[in-house]
């Protein structure tokens, strides 16, 4: 009879690998173990035999009986499996265990091992198991798959789990055979060793190390994955050659057991490792669809890659294919790198220099450069690299990486920029600069440093200008104080460098102080020069010649003075010899342009424009005349760089550095409808970038700037209309209305705005008095009523301020409305003041101003806000009244500031009128509404409610019913 020998693991509950023999037929034999067995299985299976009771395959139907067995426990069951011989004559069971014993013994090795608490037997005990991994799952699942049909008995699969839990104990523990337990202090890792004897343990206790053990096991397993996918840099042979693509090697690998830390190679798997891997491969392949149109190598599975391909691998091939669960190995000497271009100064003939000190119109002998990190690509490699496409290129060597092509498209830029400078059309000051600090979407990267162009490379460096620390001039009769000494360096630095500037300080902060101090510091250092320093030509409106003139007096009595104004001005030869004698000339806008042919044909040391914001149109003839005025520097000085839209402001900064903001189109495009329309945070960070080196500005509400000026309160005072008012006001209203209705201004959209905007004037002619709508002589009280609730309150509040031995300076936009007003509240008051307009000439208003400051002056002065509400110095009043709205916060604020500024000493008051229930309170909310926009220095000027839709309109001019008092 013809006998093998068959094995069935029966160690649940840990029993022991069991042994039993079969005749021919398959059926139990009930013998003792025969003889016969190779002599090494024999030494292990003698003496060992005992009777077992299993169910066996009958002829007619399963019965019960004993057979001969032999059961081992795991060291035996081991020294046993390892005996088999590949020439040894056993059933196909017996070497089915020594495939599991041998898979086992590798998991072992790699260390995917993990201590574990479970019952066995019904005592908790600790124990080395299997780390779970998606290769132990995926062996444990091939495994069962191949287990012959004893082995599966009755269909019991955790039999194998079982026998591979009790291997995996024996083997780990006969490994730790070297450590002996007193060097262990753990307990619970003592039990982990060879014949240890294991603790009694509650069952919270083991059921809480059990979950503590199965999270750390967990942790382990995140990241595993049985295929890895290698990407290898094309060998020099793989590259791009006469039209063929360059070939990148994605290497098919897989993550053994035995090997965890390096990809194992798909030669190095046995066939039935090898079906898995291509199971797994056809996965990655749905993960990343693109690998479908790779060519494959014809000895392996391994994917050959156009560089194409392997960018999209690195863009989004990675990302999809580690969450299906592959992990991809990318070569370390890929280098993602961030690109960025330098900016160098040139000597003649092209040699990098150290330190150019230039100006904007000097800026030309420059040149772009491309950085890798700390490496700037030459000339030849800057040329190879434009020919190269795609985010993955090759330079020196090596295959670096950058997103969005950015490396060749940086090179055809410089390529470009070169060609442009070899035709004699290289980028001027305006474009370079703000390619420089604003270019990140005309630049193809930014630009990280500048170096050798002298303040520039100190902006890149620094975000700004550092003016040296210079001293106070001797000759200025003044104590700067601590931000105006600092204004006066950074002044002096710009004009060094020959680059214009804009001042732009609060009003009252002692912006003429500053450009004394420039000018008197300048001529010290010229003395003993050759060449005495040129002539300053200062520009400004009328109203402030004369305190020019008297601050000058004041605080450089040694400079030289000239006046250029009035009909006995000198002209011609006289002229020039006067301003070349001349350290300072004046001059008003008005004269500048009806001069301009004069004031030309002098190449001034330095132009100076007052109140720059009044040639903020760039169209009209007094800006076009002073613009063109040749000068070395350039200063525009204004405490509003921003009245109704940031044209304004550009328009002072290309005064002083024409063509730094580009056209007004392009700065329109660029900046003023995403901040102006949109409030784009970032846009507004741009704008400062470009701007903030040649602007300076400060304010009086910081501490750190000035901290001895008095509180300042802001008050808004309310008024109620008259009958009178009232009526008069919605018969303008049903006009306009029915105007609009017709469609008589639909035409043309400037024929509806002239229509509103007469309308708009109307209703605030009305609000402030109905004389001053009616223009007929009306007087302002008949029957010693009222006829304005507006002007009753400015009586009320003007007569408390002289009580109390205050003054006050009352504003009005309308020149009639303050004729009308001095007469009537001279009387009033009982004392007789002034009314500052425009149309007074200069004599008078410096006498109106005069008389005002004296200690014993009047009480009262009126002023029209485009006469008084710039270039003054009234601190000798502490009340301001504004009585009729421009609803420009700039403006208004600016006029204020004709009082609260540098040497008051008093509490200042400002009253803001407004009509209840009309338009004036409505725009005056929404002003305080938006006042975050005037944050970021744009104003809202008047213009915008020529554009506002019919009910809009409407709604804001409509006359509430609050509107009339009793």
């Amino acid at each position: 009879m013809t006998r093998s020998a068959a094995a069935h693991a029966l160690w649940r509950g840990g029993v022991g690998l069991s042994l039993w023999f079969t005749d021919a037929d398959g059926r139990a034999c009930t013998e003792h173990v025969p003889d016969g067995l190779p002599p090494a299985l024999d030494s292990v299976v003698g003496g060992r035999s005992l009777r077992r009771t299993i169910t066996v395959a009958g002829p007619g139907a399963d019965d019960r009986r004993d057979i001969a067995s032999v059961t081992l426990g795991p060291a035996a069951a081991c020294e046993l499996l390892e005996a088999i011989k590949p020439d040894d004559v056993v059933g196909g069971e017996l070497r089915y265990y020594r495939y599991l014993l041998d898979s086992t013994e590798r998991f072992v090795r790699s260390g995917a091992i993990t201590p574990a608490v479970s019952r066995v037997a019904g005592e908790w005990a600790v124990r080395w198991a299997p780390l779970a991994t998606t290769t132990w799952r995926t062996w444990l699942s091939t495994a069962i798959a191949a287990a012959p049909p004893v082995v599966l008995d009755n269909g019991d699969t955790d039999a194998i789990m079982d026998f591979c839990g009790e291997l995996t104990d024996h083997l780990c523990r006969t490994s730790c055979r070297d450590i002996t337990p007193a060097a262990v202090r753990s307990s619970f890792v003592r039990t982990l060793l060879p014949d240890a004897d294991a603790p009694p343990m509650s069952a919270d206790k083991a059921t809480a190390a059990a979950s503590a053990w199965a999270q750390w096991a967990d942790g382990l397993r995140l990241g595993e994955s049985a295929l890895v996918l290698r990407l290898n840099e094309p060998d020099e042979g793989d590259e791009e050659n006469e039209g063929e693509p360059t070939r990148w090697r994605l290497q098919v690998c897989r993550r053994t057991v035995d090997r965890p830390d390096e990809p194992v190679e798909l030669r190095r798997l046995d066939a039935h490792e090898i079906d898995q891997v291509t199971t797994e491969v056809a996965g990655a392949v749905r993960a990343f669809p693109a690998l479908k149109i790779a060519r494959h190598d014809d000895y392996s599975l391994d994917f050959l890659l156009s560089t194409e391909v392997v960018l999209e691998l690195l863009d989004t091939g990675v990302g999809a294919l580690s969450e299906a669960g592959y992990e991809v190995l990318l070569p370390r000497s890929i280098a993602h790198v961030r690109p960025t271009l330098t900016l160098r100064g040139k000597q003649e003939g092209g040699t990098p220099q150290r330190s150019v000190v230039v100006g904007f119109d000097e800026i030309r002998n420059f040149q772009w450069q491309l950085a890798l990190g700390e490496d700037v690509l030459n000339a030849a490699e800057l040329d190879a690299l434009a020919r190269q496409k795609g985010d993955l290129v090759k330079v020196r060597g090596k295959w670096v990486r950058a997103d969005n092509a950015a490396l060749s498209r940086t090179a055809a830029f410089i390529q470009a920029q070169k060609a442009l400078a070899e035709s004699g059309q290289p980028a001027d000051m305006g474009e370079l600069f703000g390619l420089m600090t604003d270019g990140d979407d005309r630049l193809p990267v930014p630009v990280s440093r500048v170096e050798g162009l002298s303040w520039l490379d100190e902006i890149k460096r620094r975000g700004r200008m550092a003016p040296p620390i210079l001293s106070a001039p001797e000759s200025l009769r003044a104590e700067l104080r601590p931000y105006q000494h600092r204004g006066m360096e950074w002044l002096r630095h710009l004009s060094s460098l020959r680059i214009g500037a804009v001042l732009a300080d609060d009003m009252g902060l002692g912006k003429t102080i500053q450009v004394l101090a420039l000018i008197c510091g300048e001529l010290e250092t010229s003395q003993g020069e050759a060449e005495r320093r040129g002539t300053t030509l200062l520009v400004c409106p009328m109203s402030v010649v004369g305190n020019w003139e008297r601050e000058i007096a004041r605080f450089a009595p040694h400079l030289s003075v000239l006046i250029h104004h009035g009909p006995g001005r000198l002209s011609g030869a006289p002229f020039v010899t006067a301003a070349a004698a001349s350290d300072v000339v004046i001059t008003t806008f008005a004269i500048a342009s009806r001069d301009r042919k004069l004031l030309s044909t002098i190449s001034w040391d330095r132009l100076v424009v007052d109140e720059a914001q009044h040639i903020k149109n760039v169209a009209t003839a007094q800006s076009k005349a002073v613009r063109s005025m040749p000068a070395r520097h350039r200063i525009a000085l204004t405490g509003t760089p921003v009245e109704n839209r940031l044209e304004d402001l550009r328009s002072v900064i290309d005064l002083v550095n024409p063509g730094l903001l580009g056209t007004a189109s392009t700065f329109k495009a660029r900046y003023a409808e995403a901040i102006e329309r949109e409030r784009d945070p970032r846009a507004v960070q741009r704008l400062s970038a470009i701007t903030s080196p040649f602007i300076l500005r400060r304010v009086k509400t910081d501490p750190t700037v000035i901290s001895d000026l008095p509180e300042k309160a802001e008050l808004t005072v309310r008024a109620n209309l008259t009958i009178e008012q009232a009526g008069l006001y919605r018969a303008v209203i049903d006009d306009l209305m029915e105007a609009l209705g017709r469609g008589e201004t639909k035409e043309a959209g400037s024929e509806r705005r002239r229509t509103v905007f007469a309308a708009l004037t109307r209703l605030k002619q009305i609000c402030n008095h109905p004389a001053h709508y009616l223009g007929d002589g009306s007087p302002i009280m008949r029957r010693n009523e009222h006829r304005s609730g507006k002007i009753e309150l400015l009586a009320d509040i003007l007569e408390n301020i002289v009580a109390d031995g205050e003054r006050a300076l009352v504003f009005t936009q309308f020149t009639a409305f303050g004729t009308m007003l001095q007469p009537w509240l001279s009387d009033r008051i009982g004392q007789q003041f002034s009314f500052l307009h425009g149309g007074l000439g200069r004599q008078a208003r410096d006498t109106m101003v005069a008389e005002f400051s004296d200690p014993d002056g009047p009480a009262i002065m009126l002023a029209s806000l485009k006469a008084g509400g710039t270039g003054l110095n009234l601190t000798s009043a502490n009340h301001v009244v504004h009585l009729d709205r421009w609803w420009n916060p700039a403006v208004e604020n600016q006029a204020t500031d004709r009082v609260y500024r540098i040497g008051q000493q008093r509490r200042v008051e400002v009253r803001k009128f407004v009509c209840v229930g009309t338009l004036e309170e409505r725009i005056d909310q929404l002003i305080a509404d938006k006042r975050e926009l005037s944050e970021l220095t744009v104003s809202t000027g008047e213009s915008w409610l020529a554009n506002t839709a019919d009910d809009e309109l409407y709604d804001l001019m409509r006359l509430g019913d609050e509107a009339v008092g009793e």
